[in-house]
Parts: structure tokens; sequence; C-alpha cells
């Protein structure tokens, strides 16, 4: 059961779900818990997070 809720969790994070929606589906209490142990982010997700943000502030095209 632990296994199926990380890979929900995870799957969430990927979809761009807010952390809080995360929370209640998993049904949880404290959004700790769900971003500390139910929510794993890959490297390429945090690249192209780093990316986006570089472009919003340089005004480059990856921003939002």
């Amino acid at each position: 059961m632990h296994t199926t809720r990380k890979t929900c969790g995870t799957l969430l994070a990927a979809l761009d779900v807010h952390p809080r929606v995360a929370m209640r589906i998993l049904r949880h209490s404290q959004i700790k818990l769900t971003m500390d142990l139910y929510t794993q982010v890959h490297d390429d997700t945090t690249v192209a997070a780093l990316k986006k943000l570089g472009g919003s502030i340089t005004g480059g095209g990856d921003g939002p």
C-alpha cells in the first residue's frame, strides 16, 4: 500500500498538481507528510522548473 501511495504522490507532482490538492487526494492531515514521504521529484523535473524560473526572471520564452 505504501508503494502505491508514493507512486500516486509522485505522479501528482509530475502532473503539477498543487501540493495541497495532492495532500487531500492522499488523505493526509499534514502537508509535510505528503511532501517528505510520499512525493519524489525527478532530476529532469527540477531542471525544467529552474529553466522556467530563469525564463520568467530574464523575460525569456520559458516563463509562464
